[in-house]
């Protein structure tokens, strides 16, 4: 797998915390898409997904999994009735894979962390991994998705 070192800047994304069970994840993104979709922030290469992963969904207890999903904005969220917030994904010396298949079974993420990370002499940074899902959408086939993955390293 073909992994580049990069500097990811800091990017303002309207947020939505999902906290619970990986199995109710499409749950709360439906807020953030609906949110989106009222706001008309349809342009993909402006209005970027991202999941920013506090945890392991393999290893964390459901009651403890915790994500955000998030769409890259240029202004304040402002109040709204879906409970999304204004977050920042901060500038960061990260490595970079890209996975294309199902975003349920990431092997970018994984071969990052369990594989490239122990044999890289890096160390991991202080914030979580977190993914850019450069095609969304309901036309977007399981089989044919692209998702950017970042680890910040220190």
């Amino acid at each position: 797998m073909d992994v580049k070192i990069i500097v990811f800047p800091e990017t303002k994304v309207a947020a939505i915390e999902h906290y619970g069970s990986p199995a109710l994840e499409y749950d709360t993104a439906r807020k953030l898409i609906a949110w989106k979709l009222e706001h008309r922030l349809l342009d993909q290469s402006k209005y970027r997904s991202y999941g920013v992963h506090y945890t392991d969904p393999r290893t964390t207890p459901a009651s403890q999994h915790r994500v955000d999903f998030c769409l890259s904005i240029e202004h304040e969220v402002g109040a709204n009735p879906y409970g999304i917030l204004n977050k920042i994904i901060p500038s960061r010396r990260c490595a970079l894979a890209r996975d294309i298949g199902s975003r349920s079974n990431n092997k970018a993420a994984v071969y990052l962390y369990e594989t490239w990370l122990p044999m890289s002499g890096e160390l991991p940074g202080d914030f979580p991994m977190f993914f850019h899902y450069v095609n969304v959408g309901p036309n977007v086939h399981e089989e044919e998705m692209i998702t950017d993955v970042y680890l910040p390293l220190k």
